[in-house]
């Protein structure tokens, strides 16, 4: 063990590293507590002192900083994501707010926007009334309570929901008839990202003509001297604190006619069952507030991991990835349970993956078990929803039952003109939603899912998955992610070169020349082969990244598709 001193004098020089004196522009706040966290390890709790004092460094630049964000404010397909204190402060969410609220004004004068509002006037979205939520990060509640405040200020009733999650959000959306939403989330974003998302009436992501307006208000807002206020005359609104995870319950209730899961019948089954263990990962998020209410009597067989809070999330990027799921893996192997659900949630709640302690069940393979178990145990018959980007297992499995397939960009708000049809709404990064629920992804929903198939079935998510596969044959996803070198316009047109690749033509993967079947441009490019492998490129939403998903036929295939693609990208001079 290392002296206190030992750690002073780290301690000096890392300041001097990253902290300029007096000026939180210049000053790498995040970079400092990475590297105070990569210490803990050497100095146990010695370190923790001297992250929280960084982190009140963090907090007198989120609420004193009136720069403009860093990088200009852009909603992607799940609202806009920032640097804590470099774009997300009190000032920037309240240039957004004032944005989102300047939008509705627009109603008094232009109504081509209601249908994607939801509402009529700007009168009816503040009776209406709003919601504001936020994850566990950092000076969520700091920022929840400004977007609250500047709210209300314009009129607008307040329904302050606290820390809590996405998909809670948007089903307690929908039970108040609420105006709209917003959760200060970067979803599964590292520590040092904060982030805005916005829902109207619908509950689902907004439509792209509304977070175009809201990018286009919010930039002309933070490019002034000081934001907008409230009108005088304008009455000011109501805060009222209320608990979320109950009308989430309600939507539940209410709705189990349509998708036929009995909520309270099913935790009361899982709770006797004598052979279960359902071990979730909180992964310090919003969710570990609610996973013992949300399972009721079954919660008597929970082992719930990251469950306390922890705004740096131990260090780790928290995603619901094969790597952070060993934990629960480790948990499952060495409990004695016949049945076992494992699942890691990110931190608001809209992302959920499987494990049965030996076969990772990703949201690629899941939705496609959701839609057979709905289908065929449920009784229900329609359609399933998957993005661009999502294994083809699910269309085998649609062909195989006489159902159609809706597949469309990547992005859950591509999802609205099938929500209501389709029994299951999923994309590969782990979100699902479906018949009868919220159009917005909800981890929750999913658990539920997990539990009632394993209930119904008796048996394991592996299980069910190898006799699915042997109906409809294989399937191996993979994906990844690189810095690129370009961004913006000047990326998109350098990808554009991959229309190259074309109907008829070859590429080389591995040691052999593949032919190309088809291709879809929906969202990136994606590229068929004849054997149904296929890679697919697209540029991120969120981040300056380019992202390939493949997927192969062969156990062994996805890798050499994930090296094509890199390939592609290299002779685009992108890496």
């Amino acid at each position: 063990m290392k002296s206190s001193e030992d750690l002073e004098q780290i301690w000096r020089r890392l300041m001097e590293q990253y902290v300029v004196e007096q000026d939180h522009s210049r000053s790498d706040y995040f970079g400092l507590i990475k590297e105070l966290l990569a210490l803990r390890d050497r100095f146990g709790d010695e370190v923790s002192p001297r992250i929280e004092s960084v982190y009140r460094l963090v907090l007198d630049e989120i609420v004193t900083s009136t720069a403009p964000p860093r990088s200009p404010i852009s909603f992607g397909t799940s609202g806009w994501r920032g640097q804590l204190g470099k774009d997300i402060t009190v000032a920037s969410v309240r240039c957004v707010t004032e944005a989102i609220i300047a939008m509705y004004r627009r109603l008094d004068e232009d109504n081509s926007l209601a249908p994607h509002l939801g509402v009529d006037s700007y009168a009816d979205a503040c009776r209406h009334g709003c919601l504001v939520g936020y994850d566990n990060r950092f000076a969520g509640e700091t920022l929840g309570r400004a977007v609250a405040d500047a709210l209300m200020a314009h009129g607008f009733n307040v329904y302050f929901c606290g820390e809590t999650t996405t998909g809670v959000l948007s089903a307690t959306l929908l039970r108040l008839q609420a105006a709209f939403s917003v959760n200060l989330t970067p979803s599964h974003n590292p520590l040092e990202y904060g982030g805005y998302k916005y829902n109207a009436a619908d509950g689902g992501p907004a439509a792209a003509e509304l977070t175009r307006l809201i990018t286009s208000n919010a930039r002309e807002l933070v490019s002034r001297p000081t934001s907008e206020t409230a009108e005088a005359s304008t009455p000011r609104g109501a805060c009222q604190s209320i608990d979320s995870l109950s009308l989430w319950q309600q939507l539940v209730d209410s709705q189990a006619a349509v998708h036929r899961i009995e909520y309270r019948k099913l935790l009361d089954r899982a709770a006797a069952h004598d052979n279960l263990v359902i071990a979730v990962d909180a992964v310090h998020g919003a969710s570990r507030l609610h996973i013992e209410r949300l399972l009721g009597p079954a919660a008597n067989h929970l082992q719930l991991l990251r469950g306390t809070a922890d705004v740096t999330f131990g260090g780790i990027a928290p995603e619901p990835s094969s790597a952070n799921l060993q934990t629960v893996n480790g948990v499952l192997a060495d409990n004695s349970a016949r049945l076992k659900i494992g699942a890691i949630i990110d931190p608001d709640g809209d992302r959920i993956r499987f494990t049965d302690g030996t076969t990772e069940i990703g949201m690629n393979q899941f939705g496609a078990l959701a839609y057979f178990f709905l289908h065929e145990q449920k009784g229900l018959s329609g359609m399933v929803a998957k993005t661009v980007a999502t294994s083809n297992l699910v269309n085998a499995v649609a062909r195989g039952l006489g159902e159609q397939v809706f597949e469309t960009r990547v992005g859950f708000k591509e999802f609205k003109s099938v929500i209501g049809k389709a029994l299951v709404c999923f994309e590969e990064s782990d979100g699902i939603s479906i018949i009868g629920h919220t159009p917005e992804k909800d981890a929750y929903i999913g658990l539920l899912l997990a539990l009632d198939m394993v209930l119904e079935s008796g048996r394991n998510l592996g299980e069910m998955l190898r006799e699915l596969e042997a109906r409809y044959g294989a399937f191996y996803p993979d994906r990844d992610s690189v810095a690129v070198s370009r961004s913006g316009a000047e990326l998109d047109r350098t990808l554009a070169e991959l229309a190259r690749y074309r109907v008829g033509g070859s590429v080389v993967v591995g040691d052999e020349e593949k032919t190309i079947r088809e291709v879809i441009d929906i969202d990136g490019r994606k590229i068929i082969f004849e054997d149904d492998s296929w890679l697919m490129i697209r540029p991120s939403g969120t981040e300056p990244k380019v992202r390939f998903y493949v997927e192969s036929r062969t156990p062994d295939g996805a890798g050499f598709l994930v090296a094509t693609a890199r390939r592609m990208l290299d002779e685009l001079g992108l890496l």
